[in-house]
């Protein structure tokens, strides 16, 4: 096993686990604080009475609260990295997927070597510390592609630390190279441990979408099924890796099923924890969720619950009916399920946030997904829960090639920290502070001129378009934003819109 963690990186994270009331009120406010405090842990059920009972303001006052006890009152988190998609050729074909081509589409692409190099030296020049490297399932690349990728970066950039490969890709790296071993497990094991040994530093939680078996069918063609995303992550740590974990919401999904996610995601860092911790394993360092984007893709061509002749808009949406907080929901449980949307807006987004950060007890870190919600209600996040504003990302594809191009920049992204109530602070994959921005000299408090920040969209990588140039967020601060950031925005909190 390699060691790759830092000492004590979760030294508020306690073991042994809290105990369960399954008969508390999750109204009763001596056991909210003791939820607070690390002492007590909601179950499935009670979860899901806090969905549907606490208001909106006073869950997110108790994962703020939560939060606080785990992070403290003043310091909340940013990195600075690149996301490098470097190939877009992809076998499965999932429905909310707008970024994935086949390969001989005229736009499908595979960057070369030294365009992926020159991405990374300009990520060092500005100061970047990762790369969160991910692609396609792209059969055409052989593991010595990979392996020899890994030892390139590492032998020009041994300071950058490389986040790639999400499960999806491990399940086909199985698939495609046939490694030996007598169990899926021990054949990731066979993939995996050569690529750590190249350079792999962690295990980003992409593919996660949503764990449920009946949702999973109908939105992720040809993707990894739950166990086995979990599988590969559970090989990560047993090798010494640190990963996140995500969540993709806002679709045909129920509410029971966002629950169960969350449930299983819990279960597996309990075990993580008791079996590995003491022999230099790894964790899920993180946890982020974002909902789905509809735009050019298959699955946003539904309509919503409602909108169809013969919808009955007064009973419960398919998903709900279908959800069950042990994933045990099949489709045959209600005609539309599958056929029919409720996507996320604010008021979903920051609820399903908060009620992670109570839930997810045993997990050090909470993002807020400003890429996909805008950076305003990216910032309200850091009051629900969250103690991460994420990347300030020099290049995004995936997101970006289904409509959505928020952008910030160093600036910025420090600056909506500093308007929520809190102090910026650069971290590192390890969610150790690099550099807590107090002084004068900080990004945002040493600009002299907002006006010159305009908006921009996110890089997306095409066809043709391999030449390394800097250009995604822009140049300079490594891109502009989208709004001024004079004060938390005052959002209106909608319920769970339609299309």
């Amino acid at each position: 096993m390699i060691d790759r963690r830092p000492d004590h990186p979760h030294p508020a994270i306690a073991h042994p686990r809290p105990a369960t009331t399954p008969e508390a009120d999750i109204l009763d406010p001596g056991f909210q604080d003791a939820i607070v405090a690390g002492e007590a842990r909601m179950t499935p059920e009670q979860a899901l009475d806090a969905w549907h009972r606490v208001p909106l303001a006073e869950l997110g006052h108790l994962a703020d609260r939560r939060c606080r006890a785990l992070h403290g009152d003043e310091i909340r988190t940013y990195v600075i990295d690149r996301n490098i998609n470097y190939t877009n050729v992809c076998t499965a074909k999932c429905t909310f997927c707008a970024f994935r081509r086949d390969l001989d589409d005229h736009d499908a692409y595979t960057l070369e070597y030294d365009d992926l190099l020159q991405k990374v030296r300009e990520l060092v020049a500005i100061g970047g510390t990762q790369i969160l490297m991910q692609g396609g399932m792209n059969p055409e690349l052989p593991l010595d592609w990979y392996l020899d990728l890994l030892r390139r970066i590492k032998q020009e950039f041994p300071q950058v630390h490389v986040h790639a490969f999400s499960p999806p890709e491990f399940v086909e790296f199985v698939n495609f190279f046939d490694p030996a071993g007598a169990t899926f497990k021990d054949k990731v094991r066979t993939v995996m441990e050569p690529l750590v040994e190249a350079g792999l530093d962690s295990v980003p939680g992409g593919g996660g979408e949503i764990f449920a078996d009946a949702v999973r069918r109908k939105i992720g063609l040809g993707k990894c099924t739950a166990e086995a995303w979990l599988t590969v992550m559970r090989v990560a740590h047993e090798l010494g890796l640190n990963t996140s974990a995500t969540m993709m919401f806002g679709h045909i999904e129920g509410i029971g099923d966002r629950i169960h996610h969350l449930d299983l995601v819990r279960r597996r860092q309990d075990e993580a924890i008791a079996d590995l911790e003491n022999d230099g394993g790894g964790r899920y360092h993180a946890f982020i969720s974002w909902p789905f984007q509809p735009d050019h893709t298959p699955l946003g061509r539904l309509k919503a619950w409602g909108e169809v002749e013969g919808d009955d808009a007064s009973q419960p949406f398919p998903g709900d009916v279908v959800g069950r907080l042990d994933g045990s929901g099949t489709k045959d449980l209600h005609p539309e399920f599958g056929r029919r949307l409720r996507l996320a807006g604010a008021n979903a987004y920051l609820r399903t946030q908060a009620l992670s950060r109570l839930y997810l007890d045993n997990i050090w870190s909470i993002g807020s997904s400003w890429v996909t919600m805008g950076p305003h209600v990216g910032q309200v996040g850091l009051r629900f829960g969250a103690n991460d504003m994420g990347s300030v990302m020099m290049e995004e594809n995936v997101v970006s090639s289904a409509g959505t191009t928020h952008c910030l920049n160093e600036p910025m992204i420090c600056r909506l920290i500093r308007d929520a109530g809190f102090t910026p602070a650069q971290r590192d994959n390890d969610y150790r502070v690099l550099e807590a921005h107090f002084g004068p000299s900080a990004p945002d408090l040493d600009v002299e001129d907002w006006s010159k920040f305009r908006a921009t969209s996110l890089h997306q990588q095409n066809a043709g378009d391999a030449d390394g140039e800097a250009g995604g967020c822009g140049s300079g601060h490594y891109g502009t934003t989208t709004g001024d950031a004079s004060a938390i925005v005052d959002i209106t909190l909608e319920g769970e819109h339609r299309p």
